[in-house]
C-alpha cells in the first residue's frame, strides 16, 4: 500500500516493536530457568520444568522450574538468613538500594516492556507506557518511606520473611507493588510469580543482583499452584497474595491459627456508573479504558456498565461506534488497542461465560475487525440488557466483556452497584461533582474514580472490601501492612487458669433473701432473655455465687447481628456526635465507679485498689476514644496528575468482638470503644469467666444515648460464640482475644465472606499499657480505607 493510500483510507499499518534484545536474553539462558535463590539461579531440586507459551502465537517460549518443597525451603532459609542484616542496614541503606532498583528498571525499561508483552500478550503500548514506569515509581516512592521509616514508623518493626504470590495479568507491576514496600520496611522476600508469566520476575531478580541487592533479600521460586501452596505452608511470617477469590479462601484457611500475617487482593466486578449529566463521549472513552485495557484482564475492570435510562440508547450507539474502531492484534504492534488473552484456558472461560450470558437473554455486540488467526485472541464484547442476577453480571469474567444495565435514580444506581459480593473498585461519571461525591462514599468499594478509571499510583492505597479481600497496597497504609507493632512483640502465652471452683452451697435460713437478678443479654438496646432459656453461674475465686448470666446461642448471635445491621445510621452519625456519646459513657461509668470496683473485686479476687485502677483506666479509655472519634481521619494524596485522591476512613460495618478474661471491664471497653468511635456496630462476647462487668455496663449504655443496636452483648461460652460469629456472613469483621483455639477458629471459619480478623493467638496483652492497647494500634483495624480519585481540569 502506498503513502497516498494511507492518507486516503486512514488505515493503520503495522508498527512492530523490535524484540531482538528480549529474544537474546532468552537465548543466553537457553530459554530454560531455575529458581533465583540467595542471589543466583539454582537448579530445581526435583529437576522438573514447565513450558510456557506465547499467548499471541501459541508457540513455546521458555521452560521454568517447577518448585518443590526443598526449593521453597531453600528460598525461605536464604531470606531468613538475610533478613536480620537487611533490617539492621537501616532506612537510609535500604533507601539507596530501592533507589538503585528504580534506576535499574528505567535503564532496562524497553527490554522489560518487550519481554512482558511477549510473555503476557498485552500490547507493548501498555507495558511500555504504564507497567514499567509505574513499577519504577513504586521503587522510588518506597525508597522515600525507607528513608523516613525510623521517624514515621518508630513504633513499628519489620515482620520478617514475606511470602508473596502474584498473578499473571500485571506480572512486573504486581512484583513492584509487593516487593517495594516489603523491602523498604526491612523484610526479605520469597516471590512466587504466576506460572504463565514468570519471565519478567526472573529478569528483575537477575538485574537486581547486578544492581547490588544483597543475596537472599529477594528470592524467586517459580512453578504452578502447587508451588504456591508450598510457600503458603512454609515458615514465612506473612503471605501477601493477589489472585482469585477461590484461592484466597484456601490461603486464609491454610494460614488460620499459624500467626502469619495475611493480605489478600482478590477478584472484582466493578461498576461503571454513568449519570445523565455526564460527558458521554468522555465516559465512552472511560469504558474503553475500564474494560478493554489489558484485554479486560484487570481485577478492578469496570465490567458492569450502569447507565441512567435517559442516556442509555445514545450511549449504546456511541459505544458501539467506538468499539468498531478498536484494533486487536499482535502485542508488539504499537498500533493495536488489544493484544492476546493470556492462555487457552482463560480464552475458553471467556467464551463459555459469554455464551451463558446470551442464553440468559443478553444481546451481544462484538467488534467486526479481523483478528489474528492463531493465538488467544477475543474481540471487545458488549452484552446489553443484562439482568442484575444473571451469571455474567455476578461472576468475574476476567476478559474483554462489558455487561450493561440501566437505572433510574441515584439510589437505584447505588443498589445495583453494591449488588455484588465483591468490592474492589468503582467509577462514577457526572458533571455534577456534588452528585459524584455523594455517591462515592455509598459504594462498597476500596477505590472509587470520579470521571476517570484505572488510575493507579504508589502513593495511593489500593485494595478491596468484602470478597475482594483485605489489606492495602501503596501509600502509607500499604507500608503498615509490612510492619508489626513493637508494643506487641513481647507478648507471652496466657498462663493456664485453674478451673472454677465448685459453687458453695447457699446458706439456708429465714432471713429475707436478696432479690434474684439474672443478667440478660443486651440486643438492640434492650435486655432480652437468651433464646435457649439457659443460664450459667458466675462464681468468685472462692466459689461464692455472684449471679447468673444468659447462655447465648446461635439464634442470639443471629438476633444481635440483625440488630447491629439495622443500626446503620450510627455509621452516618457525625464524628462529633460519636465523641459526645463516648464522653457521656465515661461520665456515667464514673458516677457508678464504686459499684464497678466492688463487682471486679468480687469476680476476680483482686484488691479493691487494683479494681479501682481498672475502673479508672476504663473511664480514661472511654475519654481517649471520645477524643480520637473526630481525630483519626483520612488524608489527601497528591499523585502525579492533575487531581487529588481522598483517603477516607470508613467504618467496617458489623464487627464481632470476643473479649479475654483478664481485666474484664478494661479489656471489654478497650476493644469495643475504638470500633464504636469509628462508626461500627458491635456484637460483643464478654469475658466468659467474669461477664458481670459487661452486663453491668449495659445499664450505662442504656443511660448514655447510645442508639439501640450499636453495642450488643451476648454472654456464654466464648469459643462456641466465636465460631458462630466467624461463620456468619453478615458479620464484616471479627476480633477474637482469649484462647489460641478462638483465634484459629476466627481465622479458619471466616472464609465464607472473607471477613477481616484481628486475633491475639492466645498471647496476653497488657491492657494497662497504652502503647499496646489504645489509640491507632487498634483504630487502624477499626476502619477500612477508601481512596476516591478526583481529577480536575479539562
Amino acid at each position: 500500500m502506498s503513502v497516498a493510500n494511507y492518507f486516503e483510507t486512514m488505515e493503520y499499518g503495522p508498527a512492530p516493536e523490535a524484540d531482538g534484545e528480549a529474544r537474546a536474553w532468552l537465548a543466553r539462558h537457553d530459554a530454560t530457568f531455575g529458581h533465583f535463590i540467595a542471589g543466583k539461579f539454582t537448579t530445581p531440586h526435583a529437576g522438573k520444568h514447565l513450558t510456557t507459551f506465547e499467548p499471541a502465537t501459541g508457540k513455546p517460549l521458555a521452560r521454568i522450574a517447577q518448585g518443590a518443597a526443598s526449593d521453597v525451603e531453600a528460598a525461605v532459609n536464604a531470606a531468613r538468613t538475610a533478613q536480620t542484616a537487611w533490617a539492621k542496614l537501616g532506612g537510609h541503606g535500604r533507601a539507596r538500594h530501592l533507589y538503585a532498583l528504580a534506576r535499574m528498571l528505567q535503564r532496562h525499561a524497553r527490554l522489560l516492556a518487550v519481554l512482558e508483552a511477549i510473555d503476557n500478550g498485552k500490547p507493548i503500548r501498555e507495558t511500555r507506557d504504564l507497567d514499567v514506569p509505574l513499577a519504577a515509581r513504586h521503587f522510588y516512592y518506597h525508597a522515600g518511606w525507607a528513608q523516613l521509616q525510623e521517624r514515621e514508623f518508630a513504633d513499628q518493626a519489620p515482620i520478617g520473611v514475606i511470602g508473596q504470590i502474584i498473578p499473571w495479568n500485571f506480572p512486573l507491576l504486581m512484583l513492584a507493588w509487593k516487593i517495594a514496600p516489603a523491602l523498604a520496611a526491612g523484610n526479605t522476600v520469597v516471590l512466587k510469580p504466576a506460572e504463565f508469566t514468570s519471565l519478567t520476575a526472573l529478569l528483575f531478580a537477575e538485574l537486581s543482583a547486578e544492581a547490588g541487592l544483597p543475596p537472599g533479600v529477594l528470592n524467586v521460586v517459580t512453578g504452578d499452584g502447587a508451588t504456591g501452596a508450598l510457600l503458603v505452608e512454609s515458615p514465612v511470617d506473612k503471605i501477601a497474595f493477589t489472585g482469585s477469590t477461590e484461592v484466597g479462601r484456601l490461603i486464609r484457611q491454610t494460614t488460620a491459627g499459624t500467626g502469619k500475617s495475611l493480605t489478600l487482593e482478590l477478584g472484582g466486578k466493578s461498576p461503571f456508573i454513568v449519570f445523565d449529566d455526564a460527558d458521554i463521549d468522555g465516559a465512552v472513552e472511560g469504558v474503553v479504558d475500564a474494560i478493554w485495557f489489558n484485554q479486560g484482564q484487570v481485577c478492578c475492570a469496570g465490567s458492569r456498565l450502569l447507565l441512567q435510562e435517559g442516556i442509555a440508547d445514545t450511549f449504546r450507539r456511541r459505544l458501539i461506534r467506538r468499539m468498531s474502531t478498536l484494533r486487536v492484534g499482535m502485542p508488539l504492534d504499537k498500533a493495536i488497542d488489544m493484544g492476546a488473552v493470556v492462555a487457552p484456558v482463560q480464552l475458553e472461560r471467556i467464551k463459555s461465560l459469554v455464551e451463558t450470558g446470551v442464553k440468559e437473554g443478553a444481546e451481544k455486540y462484538q467488534t467486526p475487525g479481523a483478528m489474528p488467526a492463531e493465538g488467544c485472541f477475543y474481540p471487545p464484547t458488549l452484552l446489553w440488557n443484562v439482568h442484575p442476577s444473571s451469571t455474567v453480571a455476578t461472576e468475574e469474567i476476567f476478559g474483554p466483556v462489558l455487561v450493561a444495565m440501566t437505572f433510574r435514580t441515584p439510589d437505584e444506581a447505588v443498589m445495583l452497584a453494591n449488588n455484588t459480593r465483591y468490592g474492589l473498585a468503582a467509577s462514577v461519571w457526572s458533571e455534577t461533582i456534588g452528585l459524584a461525591l455523594d455517591i462515592a462514599p455509598k459504594l462498597l468499594a476500596g477505590v472509587v474514580w470520579v470521571n476517570a478509571t484505572n488510575l493507579f499510583d504508589a502513593s495511593v492505597g489500593f485494595g478491596g472490601y468484602r470478597e475482594s479481600g483485605f489489606g492495602r497496597e501503596g501509600g502509607r497504609e500499604g507500608m503498615v501492612e509490612y510492619l508489626k507493632p513493637k508494643a506487641w512483640s513481647g507478648r507471652k502465652a496466657r498462663p493456664k487458669v485453674s478451673p472454677l471452683p465448685i459453687a458453695a452451697a447457699a446458706s439456708a435460713g429465714f432471713d429475707v433473701p436478696p432479690i434474684d437478678r439474672t443478667a440478660k443479654l443486651f440486643v438492640g438496646g434492650k435486655q432480652v432473655r437468651p433464646d435457649g432459656n439457659y443460664s450459667r453461674a458466675v462464681l468468685s475465686p472462692k466459689g461464692r455465687r455472684l449471679g447468673e448470666v444468659g447462655e447465648g446461642n446461635r439464634k442470639d448471635i443471629r438476633n444481635a447481628v440483625a440488630a447491629a445491621r439495622s443500626a446503620e445510621s450510627w455509621a452516618r452519625a457525625t464524628a462529633h456526635n460519636r465523641a459526645q456519646i463516648l464522653y457521656y459513657l465515661a461520665e456515667n461509668l464514673s458516677a457508678r465507679s464504686d459499684e464497678f470496683v466492688r463487682r471486679i473485686a468480687d469476680m476476680t479476687g483482686v484488691s479493691s485498689a487494683k479494681a479501682r485502677t481498672e475502673v479508672d483506666a476504663s473511664i480514661e479509655r472511654l475519654f481517649s476514644y471520645g477524643a480520637w472519634a473526630d481525630k483519626f481521619e483520612g488524608s489527601i494524596h497528591a499523585p502525579p496528575l492533575r487531581g487529588v485522591a481522598l483517603a477516607m476512613h470508613e467504618p467496617i460495618g458489623v464487627v464481632g468482638v470476643a473479649c479475654p478474661d483478664e481485666a474484664p471491664l478494661l479489656g471489654f471497653i478497650s476493644l469495643v470503644a475504638p470500633l464504636v468511635a469509628m462508626g461500627n456496630r458491635v456484637v460483643a462476647v464478654p469475658s466468659e469467666r467474669h461477664p458481670l462487668a459487661a452486663t453491668d455496663f449495659y445499664q450505662v449504655l442504656e443511660t448514655s444515648d447510645v442508639p439501640g443496636g450499636v453495642v450488643n452483648i451476648v454472654t456464654g461460652e466464648r469459643n462456641e460464640l466465636v465460631k458462630v460469629l466467624a461463620e456468619h456472613d453478615d458479620v464484616d469483621a471479627l476480633w477474637a482475644f482469649g484462647s489460641q483455639d478462638a483465634s484459629a477458629a476466627a481465622e479458619r471459619l471466616s472464609i465464607g465472606n472473607l471477613k477481616r480478623t484481628l486475633v491475639d493467638h492466645g498471647l496476653a496483652l497488657d491492657w494497662y499499657d497504652k502503647a499496646a492497647s489504645e489509640g491507632p494500634i487498634l483504630l487502624r483495624h477499626a476502619v477500612q480505607v477508601k481512596n476516591i480519585w478526583i481529577p480536575y481540569g479539562d
